[in-house]
Formats: structure tokens, sequence, C-alpha cells
């Protein structure tokens, strides 16, 4: 009955924490509910229609990179935070669609709460109706930066990629952004609060 009522304990411990087990793999599938940030109220993501593969996790992974990396796998559509031992926490992510594809090095050098989006140049000659926000699109709910955004400099200085959230959580998992990695709006919380500035970048 101790045995018993000690598994019982532990599970109970498990899913309050938003985290389930299986084998070597933890998934916080119970994370993906509404969020309360900054005044904005994110709404629950419909995780059950997204392939559990791009679920936040941590898993094992065999790399020489130092913790605190962060590894883009482009072709997969995870993107790895190297934890010590061994082990990374991966997201799902959407990635650059054909002809907007990139890798390479580069470092964390900004983080933004809520960011300001500014389209580029090319991408107001490409979709003109985006002219209205060559001054900069303010944060909310439908900013397509989402809640968080981390930029990526290189050695010539601003990349123009940035690691950030989208309210779009069906583009997940999908090539279809200009460019830059996104991630859940819930996951790109967790992985700023992770994240310091300075971190390296690889983006395969």
């Amino acid at each position: 009955m101790r045995l018993k009522s000690a598994i019982i304990v532990a599970a109970l411990a498990a899913s309050l924490a938003g985290c389930s087990t299986i084998g070597q793999m933890r998934l916080f599938t119970n994370d993906y509910g509404g969020v309360s940030d900054a005044g904005y109220q994110l709404p629950r993501i419909p995780i059950e229609k997204v392939p559990r593969q791009f679920h936040r996790q941590i898993v094992s992974y065999d790399t020489k990179e130092k913790p605190g990396t962060i590894i883009v796998d482009t072709g997969n559509k995870f993107l790895y935070f190297v934890l010590p031992e061994g082990e990374a926490v991966r997201y799902g992510i959407g990635v650059g669609r054909e002809g907007f594809e990139w890798s390479g090095s580069a470092h964390v050098a900004l983080k933004r709460e809520w960011p300001t989006w500014t389209p580029p140049s090319q991408m107001i000659k490409r979709q003109p109706e985006l002219a209205q926000y060559r001054n900069g699109m303010d944060p909310g709910l439908k900013n397509p930066l989402g809640a968080r955004a981390l930029y990526l400099f290189n050695k010539g200085g601003d990349s123009g990629y940035r690691l950030h959230g989208t309210p779009e959580w069906w583009s997940i998992g999908k090539a279809m952004s200009s460019g830059c990695i996104r991630l859940m709006n819930q996951d790109i919380i967790d992985l700023y609060s992770r994240a310091e500035v300075g971190a390296k970048v690889i983006v395969m």
C-alpha cells in the first residue's frame, strides 16, 4: 500500500508541474493553457491538434556544445536548448519557406518582451499592404513576433533574423516564415526565461 501511495503521489506531482514522463522523455503538454502576461491574455493553444513531437519536452541530446547553446534543426523543425548532462529542451518550430532558408552561427544580442514588429523594406516591396507598419507595429496578440523575441546578431551585426513567438500555432512543423524561427507563444516565453544574452545560436 505504501508503494502504491508513493506512485500516486509522484504521478500527481508530475501532473501539477505540467510535465509527464514517457520513458526518458518528459513532455510539457499541459503547459499550453491560457496565460496572463504583461497585461495580455494569451489564449489556450489547442495542443491536441499539434503533433506530439512538436510539444515542448526534455530529451536526450548528444552535443559538444556547452549548456545554454541554442541549436536549430530546420530540417526536422526542432529547436534545442542545451542542458547539462546530455539533455536538451526540445521545442517544435516553424521555419523559412522555400527561398528564405538560412543556416550558420549567431548569438543572442537582445531580448524583448512583447516586441514591436517592423517589416523590412524587402518584405514591404513584396507585400505593399505592410507599408502601414514601416515605423513599427505595436505589441499585441496579433503581432507577428508574438510574446517574446530573441534578436540574432553575427559578425556583420544584426542578421535580421529572430527567434520569436507566433499566434499561428498551426504553422509549427511547417516552412511558412520569411526566414525567422517561430515558436508557439507559450514556448517562446519558456525559451526566453532560459536563454541568456550572448548565447550561441547554431542554425543547421
